[in-house]
Formats: structure tokens, sequence, C-alpha cells
């Protein structure tokens, strides 16, 4: 940098030939006293040594000599004044570069105005002093100036032994400061160390050195070029981008000290190959955990293999993707693969498809569906020597060969190359599927992928997949989900937010709106906690569909302070190989607390809570049902819960631990309840009360114990004597064993409050 050059300073002071008038025996100020006329000054017009030059006696103590020009001064530059004398005859003086610093006042400034002095010692010997002024206080600088001054007058002092004569070249003034730029933006360019950047030369050495000099202290410069990378580079000091870099696929920019979105864009001269090239660079040790995408937006094209990004198959230390939005543009590569293939199917073996036509055209990650094919089934592996496919769960208890269609949906983030991976976040993040792309494929196997503050929108096929155990302990927390069919009939929607194969998810804080379903949950010890999820339409009497399908029999799950809207939860074993109950655990570990349930425009069959049992021989036994607030709007609806017997019945004389407590309803025809306790009045005298709560009992279960029978007054005879209150009661009866008779060792009439359980309670 040359400001002489970029802003047109004048930073020379005139020649002496110019006339002694344009130079001060003071301070250069205006009316100080100039040489011109003095008896001790003469210009020499040819001097064997100097082209023109000054002649000074020296009479004074310190003889000053400046000039009446006024050179400009600024914060950022630095100035180098250096003049040539000799002396030729009499005492030897000492010589130093001297100023006047003066303000945008006028005023002298105080700082200092001295450079280094040197003393003559033979005549005619020619020594040059020089100094340098700068604003900074910098290694190098002799007068170091700050930013008050904007004005010198510059020249040069003699001082020591007076009467010696002296002849001075012309002063001259040069811009040094691109000699301290580096210093000063803090910046080592990649060309200084032999990078060439013309896109062909290997340049990886030179960067090493770069980095070598920055020592993580200073900032590496890739000026403007191209340049070629043919090994991996790892930068430990803070680089800059002018320029841009090309590697091999294979090939990483570890950029460790600004590890974001921006600095690999300009890297890279792309948003999409930045991301691609920062991801494949958090696997592999840059120092930094979360890849911030800076506020960043990126246009991806094509599914993100973020496996194939990191090279390697397996990888369980903490990473995070966050602060960004990536946007799916339409293109073929979004275009689900289908295959049709037949194939063996046998539930003693029952993760495995085996003789599988076409096996190699059957991709990793696809839905299997197919007749008796229940829902979210997926390929984890394709083994094609030994033709046979791996599942994420059974397809059913249907054996046999026949016929499957697997179609492989694309997703923008897809972990489906890893073996294994955990412990990887998504936080503070958009995915705009836009109807083109679905959203996240999660890894195999795995356990703790976290989705936090996120927005899945408007996702193609499903918001989040799991094709194996890769969801051991998912978290997804405060994310919202939104449907591409949201002005679809319930009945006509295909999407699914998540799925889940293995156990311990949390799913907290979440809105879900308008998907098929909200969840296909398996495995056992979820969570779900202040989830909103809501899937109706605005079809009169509409069809609603399940939000949340639990698949696993004895599922140790809780739901607590969700909105429940406009759909229901749905219980069922359909992944259950062999359904038939054998000496196993049944449905239980239900906990069911501090909900909120609506429906609008719903049919009187409607139902929040439907269990669904596959196979013979099934029962309840654990659900607990408190605290709800059950309401509908412009709907009324026969009940809250209800068996679903379309593949099988439950076996009601085995329920047990089976509690509906402390629910409120609004717009519900009959309340459930159980235990539950019913006024009886017998207005005829009888040996056998007939005791008729069957309508508050859940899930048209039996009447099976009677823990309290209380005489609310007196027990009287036909003839009005009052009786002793003893009873027995009789449990099960009635053609639906949901009736409970209350025996009498005589003919009485009276009210009774009578407590009836549809279960054994422990």
């Amino acid at each position: 940098m040359n400001k002489a050059i970029t802003e047109g300073l004048v930073l020379m002071p005139p020649a002496f030939s110019a006339g002694l008038d344009l130079w001060s025996r003071e301070d250069g100020e205006p009316g100080q006293g100039s040489y011109a006329g003095q008896s001790n000054a003469a210009t020499v017009a040819a001097d064997q040594d100097f082209a023109g030059c000054l002649e000074l006696l020296k009479l004074d103590s310190v003889q000053k000599l400046r000039c009446f020009q006024q050179i400009p001064f600024q914060p950022g530059l630095y100035l180098q004044v250096r003049a040539k004398v000799k002396c030729v005859s009499g005492a030897f003086p000492t010589v130093r570069i001297a100023a006047y610093a003066g303000n945008s006042k006028g005023k002298a400034v105080k700082v200092p105005l001295t450079g280094p002095e040197v003393t003559l010692s033979r005549y005619g010997e020619v020594v040059e002093v020089s100094a340098i002024i700068g604003s900074g206080n910098r290694s190098g600088v002799d007068m170091a100036w700050g930013t008050e001054p904007v004005y010198a007058h510059l020249g040069l002092d003699l001082t020591g032994a007076s009467g010696g004569v002296v002849r001075i070249d012309d002063i001259t003034v040069e811009d040094v400061t691109a000699v301290f730029l580096r210093d000063m933006l803090d910046l080592v360019d990649v060309r200084d160390y032999g990078a060439l950047g013309d896109g062909t030369t290997d340049d990886a050495a030179a960067f090493a050195a770069a980095d070598a000099a920055a020592a993580g202290a200073r900032r590496i410069f890739v000026s403007a070029g191209t340049y070629k990378l043919a090994s991996h580079v790892t930068l430990n000091s803070p680089v800059f981008f002018e320029g841009q870099v090309k590697m091999g696929a294979s090939l990483r920019l570890a950029c460790t000290r600004n590890f974001d979105l921006d600095t690999y864009t300009a890297a890279f001269g792309d948003p999409l190959e930045g991301l691609r090239r920062a991801l494949q660079a958090i696997f592999s040790y840059t120092g930094h955990v979360t890849l911030d995408l800076s506020g960043r937006r990126v246009d991806v094209t094509e599914p993100l293999d973020v496996a194939a990004l990191a090279g390697t198959n397996r990888f369980e230390q903490r990473r995070v993707l966050a602060n960004g939005q990536l946007s799916a543009k339409d293109g073929t590569a979004w275009e689900a693969k289908k295959v049709t293939s037949s194939a063996t199917y046998s539930t003693s073996d029952p993760y495995r498809l085996t003789n599988v036509a076409n096996v190699a055209e059957i991709p990793v990650g696809a839905r299997v569906t197919g007749n008796n094919v229940p829902r979210e089934i997926y390929v984890r592996a394709v083994n094609v020597g030994a033709g046979t496919v791996e599942l994420n769960l059974p397809p059913g208890s249907v054996g046999g060969t026949r016929t499957f269609t697997f179609e492989r949906f694309r997703y923008m983030l897809d972990f489906s190359g890893f073996e294994k991976m955990s412990k990887f976040e998504i936080t503070d993040m958009e995915l705009q599927c836009d109807g083109i792309a679905s959203a996240i494929l999660l890894p195999p196997a795995g356990t703790v992928f976290r989705i936090a503050d996120c927005v899945i929108n408007k996702p193609k096929d499903r918001g989040i997949t799991s094709i194996g155990t890769g969801c051991q302990g998912l978290m997804v927390d405060q994310c919202q989900f939104l449907s591409n069919e949201q002005s679809d009939k319930v009945q006509d929607r295909t999407t699914i937010a998540l799925n889940v194969n293995s156990n311990d998810t949390k799913l907290r804080n979440n809105r879900v709106v308008k998907f098929a379903h909200f969840a296909v949950m398996k495995g056992t010890g979820h969570m779900f906690i202040g989830n909103h999820f809501f899937h109706g339409d605005d079809e009169p009497s509409g069809v609603r569909r399940a939000g949340v399908v639990l698949t696993e029999k004895n599922v140790k799950v809780l739901f607590t302070g969700n909105y429940i809207d406009n759909n229901f939860i749905e219980w069922t074993n359909e992944h259950d190989p062999e359904p038939d109950y054998e000496d196993e655990f049944s449905f239980g570990g239900l906990t069911v607390t501090g909900n909120i349930f609506t429906a609008n425009g719903v049919g009187a069959s409607f139902r929040w809570l439907v269990v669904t049992p596959r196979g013979t021989g099934q029962f309840i036994s654990g659900l607990s049902v408190t605290g709800n607030a059950f309401r509908t709007i412009n709907a009324t609806v026969d009940r809250v819960e209800a068996v679903d017997e379309s593949f099988a019945k439950l076996d009601y004389g085995r329920f047990r631990n089976v509690v509906f407590e402390a629910n409120t309803f609004n717009g519900i025809t009959q309340a459930t309840a159980n235990p539950v306790t019913v006024t009886h009045e017998q207005n005829t005298a009888a040996s056998t009360w007939q005791v008729d709560a069957s309508g508050y009992l859940p899930f048209a279960s039996w009447a099976r114990n009677v823990p309290a029978v209380v005489a609310q007054g007196a027990v009287t005879t036909a003839e009005g004597a009052t009786q002793a209150p003893c009873c027995w009661a009789e449990a099960t009866k009635g053609t639906k064993s949901n009736l409970v008779n209350l025996r009498w060792q005589q003919t009485v009439k009276g009210t009774a409050l009578v407590t009836i359980r549809c279960d054994n309670p422990i």
C-alpha cells in the first residue's frame, strides 16, 4: 500500500534548489524564519556526491532545518524520512531526523519528534540518517505519533559541536506502510510461501508453510486464484479466502480456527459444496464439534450422503449441525427408487427375507410394502451373495413366498451409509423439503441422535425415518413438523413425521401438523411430553387416524401434558411375528396423564384411545388414564376408548391394573371410569339385585370385581321392615359378563353404592 499513489498524497518536501525560503530554521510553522538570505546557508548546484544540496554552517546548539510544506499524516500511515549528509570542514556535528507535528487546529502535538542520532567523524564521508514516523507503536517505528497529528514539518537537526560546515542532500520522504501492512492486517498470504493459484500446481505445501508461519496468531490469506490441493490440508490458524481451492472428493480441508459454512463456502465457491466439505471435515477431528451454518440457507440439489462425506462407516463422538436452512431444489436426484420382487418370509426368522429376486436392485433404506405387511418396515441391510434382505422389524405374522415392493425415499440428510453412528445432533435448523424430498434418514445402528429446535417443513414422504436401531435414545425436542398434505383429507394422507424401532425415545414440546401419523413407535420406554399434534380436516363427520401408533405390547410409555387434537393413540402388536399370547407380557405399561384430547366435526364412533390386538389371548395388564380432559367441538362422540376387533379380541377375563379416573368429559355421551362407583336403586324387593355399570367400564370389558358395597339408607323388606345390610357380590354376570349381582338372604329393597372394577387391581 502506498498512499502517495492510492490517495494522491504529496509526501516529498521541496528540493533545496527550489529556494531556501521554503525551508525553516525553526519548526516550519507559518511566519517563522527561513534560511533565505541567511549567511550560514547556501545552495550548492554541483557536488561530487550530491546533485544539488544545501551547505549549512552550524551556529546554534540545535540547528533546525524544517520544510514549510505541511506533509500530510494519517492513522495507518508510515513514513520513512531520509537525508544524506557529510561534513566538509570544522567541528563534527551530530545529525538526526526531526519534525514538527500539528493537529487539525494547527496546534503542536506532544509526540516524539526526533529520530536516532549519527555523529559525523570524517570529512567528505557521506552518512545517511533516517527515521520512520507512524501512527502505531510497532517494531521499527522511531516516532510513534498515534492518531492526533494530521500534518508534519519534516527535516533534520544538527546537534553537538558548533562551527562545522555540512552539506545536505535533498531530504526524501517515502511511504513505507507496505512494510508494516502484513503485521497491521495480521495476514500471511499463501502466495508468499510458494502457492501459485493456477489451478494445476499442487499448492498444499505452500498452504502448510503459510499455516506454520501464521502459527495460530495471524490469519492466512488465500489471495485471488484457484489453488489445487492434492492432499489433506489442516489449517491451525484463522483463514480468509479471496481465492478458491479445489480438491479431490476424498481429500479434506480442515479449517480448525474458523469452522463455519461461510468459510467453506468462500473456500469452494459454492454453499452446497462448502456444506459437503465442512461435513466431511467435522468427522476428521477439526477441533470443533459444531458445524455452524452461520444462519445461511443452502440449496440442496441431491441427498447428502453423510457417511460417504465422512469417509467412515462408524462414528460415535458428539457432532452438531446447527443454525441454518437446507432447502431442497427440484431434480431427478430426489426421485424414489421402486423395486418389486418376490421373497420368502418365515416367522421363525422374522427380521430376514430370503430368496429375494433382483436382490442387487434393492437399496438399503427402502420401505417394504405388500399384502399383510404392517406399517414402517424398512430394509436395514442387503446381502447380494446370499440373496437376503435384513429388515428393521418383522413384516407381520404371515409367512411364505410372496411379492413385496421396496421403495427408497430420498432424504436431504441420509445417514444410512454408517454401520453405526451415535451422538449426532441437529439444532436450530430448518429442513425445507418443499414436497420434493424427505428430511432425515437415521443410521442403521447407534444411540442418542438428537434433533432440537428445528423445523421439518413439507417432507415429501417422511420426516425422520429409522431403518434399524439408530433411533435408540432418540431425542426430538421443540421441533415443528409441517406436513406437505395439509389440504388433503385425512384418509388421503401418506406422510409420517417419524418412526422408531428401538427404545427410550423422548419426544418433547413438538408441534406436528396434519400428517397421516405423527409417530409409529416400536420399542419401549418412550416419553411423549408437551407435544401438540393435530391431524384433522374440514370434512363433515370426517375420518380420523392415529396420531401415535404404539406397536409394542408392554410399552413402558408415558403421555404427559400433550395436546392430542383430532387424532388418537393406537396401541397394537402389528409387528409381532407370533401375535397369539403365549405366557408373555401382554398389553401394559402405558400411562396417559394430564393430556388434552379434543376433536371437532367427527362422527359418534370416534375414539381417542384404541387398542388393536392381533392374535388370540391378549389382554391389558397395566394401563393408567388419569387427569385428562376430553372435549369435542361441533360433535358428540359415544365414548373415549375402544377395542378394534378387526383382527382379534381381547381376553377380558385377564385384565389387570387398569385405571381410568379423575378425567373430565365434555361432548362425550358416556364417561369411562375404572374402578367405578354407581348408585343402584332397588325399588322392588328381590333377593338378587342386578347392577349394571357396563357403560362406564373401559373397552366394553367385564365386570370382574366388586371392591365395595355400601347401603345408602335402610335396606327393607317389601313390608318395610329394616334388615341388616348384608349381601354378597357375584361378578361377570349377564351374557356379556358385564353385570354384577348383589345376593341377599331374603327379598329386600333399597339403595346401594356399588364399586365395580373391570380388572384385578394387582
